[in-house]
């Protein structure tokens, strides 16, 4: 709608559509010179995909070998003294607890235990 006069002979305040437009281009190229686009798409672009599926895989084995690990020696415990299920429900949850602490250091949400051999 183009800008109308009003009753005192002025034009209205409202900016016309090249105003706008040459803000928006304004607004554009800031953006542009803040964040950059990659002209290529780098070697890391097309395994990404792979990439994920290779850090879920490494992942749920962990979580996986870490419940049979406590479940093997729950069992063995259990046939050894004949304690019945209760080394194997011991160790199922600790094997769980341990699965579960294994995916949060692969994952890095948990810091890796201090070794004071290797620190001087």
């Amino acid at each position: 709608m183009p800008p109308s006069d009003d009753d005192s002979g002025r034009k209205s305040d409202k900016p016309v559509e090249a105003e706008l437009s040459e803000r928006m281009d304004r607004l554009v190229r800031a953006l542009e010179e803040k964040n950059p686009k990659p002209d290529e798409p780098g070697p890391d672009a097309s395994s990404s995909g792979a990439h994920g599926y290779v850090q879920a895989m490494k992942l749920s084995t962990e979580f996986v070998a870490g419940i049979l690990v406590g479940a093997a020696i729950g069992w063995v415990i259990d046939s050894g003294f004949g304690t019945g299920p209760w080394g194997l429900i011991v160790f199922l949850l600790l094997g769980f607890l341990a699965g579960v602490l294994n995916v949060l250091r692969s994952a890095g949400l948990v810091a890796e235990p201090f070794d004071k051999s290797r620190d001087g």
